[in-house]
């Protein structure tokens, strides 16, 4: 008889990987990112010392918020998680880390985050981050995602409420400002996710999630990306007709969403996974340099 092999037990660092891992950090980087947007733009000229420490409080916090949300989801998808290439290697979705633990760690960085930032921040930013934690873990990942084909359109709006955030950190209040920001990422959402969806259909079709183009179809669902990026080129322009940026922020954003308009009517004339590939990933190109823009122009007027 073969002696049996043993497994030797994880360490101290692996295991704090996989709790990091949790936090989809990449995702955690561009909303925190984006809440630093409406932070910057929410003061006017040079911020003062006080308002770098607000801002630099108010990431922290919604680094956090944003981080329990992640991880509750990855805890309430774990079995939809381990039948996608794309999430099969989550920690949940592989059984490293248990309900247990994942539960308790969202809980905690949900809570440490909201005392931050009700105590260093300001009470409406941390309701406002608390809903959006709620939107997305719950509202979006728990109810319409597996409802409807519509979840990213309806759950975009959580994805969009970093700008308000950062705004609502600076100010204590919402301004028109932060609701343009909110609405351009709200209208970019669902081509940058349908994208996405079409070269992973087969993975959204055995998982059961309802996805566009699992309901609808491939050549629908390419339809949709169009005419969104023909409505979100609109919405790009709104920062600069409302007085909020310059030109230079005008010729950014005519280029960036030139470059998406382009990459979804060729998606839509003549469909590849590569070209599907191609389309999400200049989409993040497209609200990252717009966003940078944005951030550079406020400081050259």
């Amino acid at each position: 008889m073969s002696a049996p092999v043993s497994v030797p037990a994880p360490t101290t660092a692996s295991v704090l990987r996989q709790f990091y891992a949790l936090t989809k950090p990449r995702v955690v980087q561009l909303i925190v990112f984006c809440a630093l947007i409406g932070m910057v733009l929410a003061v006017p000229g040079v911020p003062s010392l006080a308002d770098l420490q607000q801002g630099a409080l108010a990431c922290l916090g919604i680094w956090l918020v944003a981080g329990a949300a992640a991880a509750f989801n990855c805890l309430v998808e774990k079995g939809i998680d381990a039948k996608m290439k794309r999430t099969a290697w989550r920690p949940t979705a592989r059984g490293q880390l248990s309900d247990k633990q994942a539960l308790i760690f969202s809980a905690g960085l949900c809570a440490a985050g909201s005392a931050l930032l009700w105590f260093t921040v300001n009470p409406l930013t941390m309701w406002l981050t608390f809903a959006t934690f709620v939107g997305y873990a719950v509202v979006y990942t728990v109810i319409l995602k597996p409802l409807t084909p519509q979840n990213i359109v309806i759950g975009g709006a959580s994805g969009a409420m970093p700008p308000v955030l950062g705004w609502a950190a600076m100010t204590g209040d919402v301004g028109p400002e932060a609701l343009i920001l909110f609405l351009i990422i709200f209208l970019w959402t669902p081509p940058h996710f349908w994208a996405l969806a079409l070269y992973r259909v087969e993975d959204y079709r055995k998982a059961g999630l309802p996805m566009l183009p699992v309901t609808h179809g491939n050549e629908f669902t390419r339809l949709q990306v169009l005419l969104y990026t023909f409505i979100l080129f609109a919405a790009c322009l709104m920062p600069f007709i409302y007085g909020m940026s310059g030109w230079l922020y005008l010729v950014v954003a005519i280029g960036v969403s030139i470059g998406f308009t382009g990459y979804a009517f060729a998606l839509w004339r003549n469909y590849s996974d590569a070209l599907a590939r191609k389309t999400f990933r200049f989409s993040l190109i497209h609200l990252s340099v717009l966003f940078a823009a944005l951030l550079v122009d406020h400081y050259l007027q």
